[in-house]
Order: C-alpha cells, then structure tokens, then sequence
C-alpha cells in the first residue's frame, strides 16, 4: 500500500474545487487568443491551459481550434506559420489516403472477406442515426460520414471499427468544416482514448480498475455486485465504448467531457473515475431494491440527460477523495 505525497493531495483538492463556488464562464475567443503571442506561439502553460479547461471549459467559438491542441492535430509549441503548414499537409495527405482507398477498394472486396461486412455494418450504423435538428435543418453529410469510417478501418490497424465510432465521428462533422478536419481529429482522438474507449485495446482493462476503484472507496456496494449482480460491471462496457456520449443531454456536454478527458488532468485515465461517479447514482437504488445483474444494468442503462460539468464535478471529488487515501498500488499505477 501507498500513501500518496502531500502534494497530490494539494493538486487534488485544487481540481475538485471548483465544485465549490460559481463555475467561471468558459475560456471565449478574446482569452484563447491571449494565450498567444504575437508569432502564434503559447505564452502560457500547456498545464496552465488544461487546467482552465477543466475547471472552466470551452466557448463553442474556441472548441474547433483547442481541440486541435488538445488531440496533437496540432503540435503545443508550434507558430501560427507552422501550424497553416501542418493543416496543409493534413489536407494533401487525406486526399492522397482517398485516392489509394478508390484504387484498392476492389480489392478489398475480393480478398478482404471482412471489409464488406464492416462495411455493411458502417452504412447500417449511419442510416440510424438521426441527421436533422428540431427545426428540420440536416446537420451531417451522412455519405461523407461513411467514406471518412471506412478510410479509418481501412488506415487503421488496431482500432477495428465498432459501433459507436459513427456517434464520435459524427461529432467531429459538426465541430470543423472539411473532411480532413473530421478525419485526422478522429484519428487523434483515437489515439488519445484508445486505451478507454476502443474494445480490443483497453476497454477491459478500465472494466476491471473500475471494480477495483469500488472495492476500495464502496466495499459494501462492492459485496453487493458481487453476489447479486455478478457481471453488472463488465456489462457496463458501453460506457466506455461510446465514450459516455449516449448519457448526457446536449452535444455540448459530450464535448465538455471529452475535451477534460483530453487534457488529462486531473489524472490519467480519469474516465473510470466518471464511471464510478455514474455508477454512484443509482447506488441506492440498486441496494435499496436488492437489484442483480439485469435489473442493475437497466438502471445505469437508465442514466441520461446528464450535465457534464456536474458528472466532472463529482469525479473529481473521487479523486480528491482516492488521492488522500491510503491507495493500492495498482490503483495508484492506474491514475498517476
């Protein structure tokens, strides 16, 4: 076991402060673009920036530029000049992925016997998803959608599609305007939480740090799913594969949570410490009504229309509460 040093605890509680007063408004254009100076390099901190981000969050405005940093699109400690090469080459090299795909596209349909499938299921996924707002108006080029999915299955070797990634990439229509934008934010993205959200690379394994986290902060919760709810937690998988996107209310709440997952403040691998706070909700409920396995996921399942900077909130106060605690070493391996 391991007591963690007096100046985590500080950290920690100092994240989970702002909990405590009136939020500050989000970070707007006038104040992201104080951040650079006159060459378009940062004049303040990367930390002090997703520390802000954390504690305050983004303009809609901002969002489509921060989130380039927040992704590596963009490099910390690149010039405005480098960063319109960057963007530049990103197009060229889109187009040039586009190209090879439309040149090997037979072939994959030939030999690839498990292109077709995805593929299949790629166009499933989209024609379900819901592509107009309240008034009508079509929000999202649903051909586009598909051709940007199947170019990543196509590039990407160990992230293999799963339902879901057509929610995410969807998202990342909405917040640029070009499709090398959605494509490379999508693949940063990825890379970002391949280790939270992609099934083959590490959703399990947060499935199993989120058991241990209840073990430790919750250990009658902990007996309880135990017995009667055996399974309850790795049915919760869905969680993480859609990154949380189906619980909360509004688009902006998904990008609120994503973009402090990005930052990774204030520790890694924070989105297990969201899930635990989820989970946290229907404790009662589910020891009160001495619910198993079914009834258990029904609940969480139930959990919807939820405010990011609340569900941030109370995440962070396990944090600060895990951070001054006596922790495992796993525990402590997983989130510092």
């Amino acid at each position: 076991m391991t007591t963690l040093s007096p100046e985590n605890s500080l950290s920690a509680r100092q994240s989970a402060s702002f909990i405590l007063v009136k939020r500050k408004p989000p970070i707007d254009k006038t104040e992201w673009d104080s951040f650079f100076d006159e060459n378009g390099h940062l004049a303040k901190s990367r930390d002090f920036i997703c520390v802000n981000i954390l504690e305050r969050g983004l303009h809609p405005f901002v969002r489509t530029e921060a989130w380039k940093f927040l992704t590596g699109y963009f490099s910390w400690q690149s010039s405005q000049d480098e960063r319109l090469t960057v963007d530049s080459v990103r197009r060229k090299n889109y187009k040039a992925l586009c190209q090879m795909y439309e040149k090997i596209q037979p072939l994959l349909e030939n030999l690839h016997r498990n292109f077709i499938e995805t593929r299949n299921n790629i166009a499933h996924d989209i024609q379900k998803l819901y592509d107009k707002d309240p008034l009508g108006n079509v929000l999202i080029d649903k051909k586009r959608l598909e051709k940007i999915l199947l170019l990543s299955y196509v590039c990407n070797t160990q992230a293999e599609y799963q339902q879901g990634f057509h929610e995410m990439v969807m998202l990342f229509q909405l917040m640029v305007e070009h499709d090398h934008e959605t494509f490379w934010l999508f693949q940063f993205f990825l890379q970002k939480t391949e280790h939270s959200c992609v099934i083959n690379i590490g959703v399990g394994k947060n499935l199993d740090m989120l058991s241990t986290l209840i073990t430790f902060l919750d250990p009658m919760f902990a007996e309880h799913l135990k017995g009667k709810g055996a399974g309850a937690v790795q049915s919760l998988f869905p969680w993480f594969c859609f990154c949380f996107q189906r619980a909360f209310k509004s688009f902006d709440d998904v990008w609120r949570l994503w973009e402090v997952l990005l930052t990774g403040k204030p520790c890694r691998n924070f989105q297990v410490l969201v899930a635990y706070s989820m989970l946290q909700m229907v404790r009662e409920q589910v020891l009160q009504e001495s619910m198993g396995g079914d009834d258990i996921l029904l609940a969480c399942n139930n959990l919807i229309d939820l405010d990011a900077d609340e569900l941030i909130s109370a995440a962070c106060v396990v944090y600060a509460e895990l951070i001054q605690k006596d922790v495992p070493q796993t525990l402590k391996d997983f989130f510092l």
